[in-house]
């Protein structure tokens, strides 16, 4: 099966290279984080490459990161550093049908027991018209030593008047943890978690605003549509974002500030904030 999903990722899209060229771009990004009360963390950097390319019907989006984490020694013996690598295709088969499938992989991770994770994703999407969006998608995460299966579901709402054009979205997360309990690392998980998201993106001549929230505990969760993997043992209770961004010719800048409260596992050490400055940059080709 995971021949297959990454055969297909892969396969699809260059089978479709002879079309013509809708859009694509290129993305880097840059994160700094900062943490208050953990006991193993102080501060952490993000360095990411990635794009999207797309082909009449089809799509393919991918994203490389390398992580690194000034940590507290002790308890921790080294610094933090990990990579991780993320692929999606999708394909319309109509103005109404679209289908997804996701690839993601903890390629190394020189501390923690889920280096070498990989997680799969199938998800679909039902566009009913021009303003309306249901999407739903299965993950599986599989690590040495534990599993994650993960639903996502989700409707946006978009709606483009003279001025501004806007996009509204409600966001279930529902996380089911399999073989917690052997292992230390996921001693005080439970079994399974739920979280709620909204959020909202504006458009004002060249001129983006974000703002979103979760809310409800989550752990080991697949975010930003299948581009983020929190595969550290961390339990996020909170999480609110910002964000600001301006299209300038082929380039469109952004920046976010990112904010969450959680308790690190399986010390159980409550109350740890952290605090993120995101800057990403794409180039339209």
């Amino acid at each position: 099966m995971k021949q297959v999903l990454i055969t297909m990722a892969i396969a699809m899209p260059l089978f479709a290279i002879e079309s013509q060229t809708i859009h694509s771009s290129l993305l880097a990004y840059y994160e700094n984080k900062t943490y208050t009360n953990s006991k193993q963390k102080i501060d952490g950097r993000v360095y990411g490459v990635g794009g999207d390319i797309h082909y009449t019907n089809n799509e393919i989006r991918f994203a490389y990161e390398d992580g690194a984490a000034t940590t507290k020694k002790p308890p921790l013996s080294k610094d933090l550093s990990n990579q991780k690598l993320f692929l999606r295709y999708g394909y319309r088969y109509n103005n109404f049908l679209r289908v997804h499938l996701h690839y993601l992989s903890v390629l190394d991770d020189n501390i923690a027991i889920t280096s070498g994770g990989k997680g799969y994703g199938l998800g679909i999407a039902y566009i009913p018209n021009t303003q309306l969006h249901y999407h739903l998608t299965q993950y599986l995460v599989k690590y040495d030593d534990f599993q994650t299966y993960q639903s996502d579901f989700g409707i946006d709402f978009k709606q483009k008047t003279q001025v501004i054009t806007y996009k509204l979205s409600a966001i279930g997360k529902y996380i089911r943890l399999k073989d917690i309990y052997p292992n230390n690392f996921t001693h005080n998980a439970k079994k399974e978690y739920f979280t709620a998201g909204l959020k909202i993106h504006t458009h004002y001549k060249s001129y983006h605003f974000g703002a979103g929230a979760y809310f409800g505990k989550r752990v080991f969760a697949v975010m930003n549509e299948g581009f983020k993997l929190q595969h550290h043992a961390m339990e996020f209770s909170k999480t609110y974002a910002l964000g600001i961004g301006k299209t300038i010719k082929k380039f469109v800048l952004r920046a976010q500030y990112i904010y969450n409260e959680a308790t690190e596992l399986p010390i159980n050490n409550p109350n740890v904030k952290i605090q993120n400055i995101r800057l990403l940059l794409n180039y339209k080709l």
